[in-house]
């Protein structure tokens, strides 16, 4: 990446106290960005609130889909860069209660578009989606050529979402590009019901860890810092490119794994013999996917850092340094 892009950069972010999100606004601010994010809910446990960084940034408070919030924050901070991660990623959440999801995923990307349009100062937007927009198809990986073939709540409102960015490039010029993300895992997620997580805490306990599908669903598996990278990356790409406007980029690590491969994984690296605790209770839920991202490599030159064996290894390691925090 390149630091001098980032330096005293305004730039916007979306869903700051997830994940991912925790993991960018430090690596921004490392960068030497000006980053403003949006917060709805006040979550201690968070990395941005936990590790002080929320001390470093300015803070909105406010939903995503508050039209009058997002054209005053990007006009008064005069931001420059924009890079959306909040959604409802919950899969089994959108089952649950598909409408909050059409209207965080859906409404909030349009809200959020509708005020880059309008701002005189906003020169990219990256926005992160994700690979069950392909749907379940027989040939893999999944290329960026592939259609859309969503069918359920979280899959269709990304895939919505993506559509509407689409619009907005190409009507509008809004200079707007898409990650679309497979699971990402690394220290800071303390959603347990999540594979890595649950699996390493499991393991701390002494427990069996838990697969509560059948597992032998095939995924891609991308550390956070390196999904962090992607954003940054083709962030600077827009600026250098504009041809960029409207395109899609699959981000991967290319290293297809079973939920069942991945436990056992996890677990040796731990130096543990559990053996986990298969439910099969998955319901609605692409059996495999897993991405190309050769277009990424050729298109802007983005690469993973980490090897999956590399992440997951530090993933354990954050979290072995959490867990003896808390004791």
């Amino acid at each position: 990446m390149e630091q001098s892009f980032w330096i005293d950069r305004p730039t916007f972010v979306t869903g700051a106290t997830g994940h991912v999100g925790g993991w960018l606004v430090k690596h921004l601010l490392n960068a030497g960005a000006d980053v403003v994010c949006l917060v709805r809910d006040w979550l201690p446990r968070c990395e941005l609130v936990r590790t002080g960084l929320l001390d470093r940034v300015t803070v909105v408070r406010g939903e995503l889909r508050d039209s009058q919030l997002l054209r005053r924050t990007l006009g008064e901070y005069e931001m420059n860069t924009v890079i959306h991660l909040a959604a409802q990623s919950i899969v089994g959440t959108a089952n649950q209660d598909p409408l909050t999801t059409f209207d965080t995923n859906i409404r909030g990307t349009w809200t959020l578009l509708e005020a880059c349009r309008l701002s005189p100062t906003v020169q990219q937007v990256v926005m992160a989606s994700t690979d069950k927009v392909y749907g379940d198809v027989d040939e893999l990986p999944y290329t960026e050529e592939m259609p859309f073939l969503a069918r359920y709540p979280y899959d269709v409102s990304k895939a919505c979402a993506e559509m509407i960015a689409r619009c907005y490039a190409e009507t509008y010029d809004v200079q707007v590009a898409v990650t679309r993300l497979p699971n990402i895992y690394g220290g800071g997620d303390l959603s347990w019901s999540r594979i890595v997580p649950g699996t390493i805490r499991s393991v701390f306990r002494g427990e069996r860890p838990v697969i509560h599908s059948n597992g032998m669903f095939i995924r891609d598996y991308l550390y956070v810092e390196d999904a962090v990278a992607a954003h940054m990356f083709l962030a600077e790409r827009l600026a250098d490119n504009p041809q960029l406007r409207g395109q899609a980029f699959n981000v991967s690590s290319e290293t297809p794994l079973t939920v069942l491969e991945l436990v056992e994984k996890i677990a040796r690296l731990m130096g543990s013999d559990l053996e986990p605790l298969v439910e099969n209770k998955v319901k609605h839920e692409i059996l495999n996917q897993y991405l190309s991202a050769q277009k990424a490599r050729e298109t802007v030159g983005w690469h993973p850092l980490y090897t999956v064996d590399q992440g997951l290894q530090s993933t354990i390691d954050w979290y072995r340094a959490f867990f003896a925090s808390q004791q």
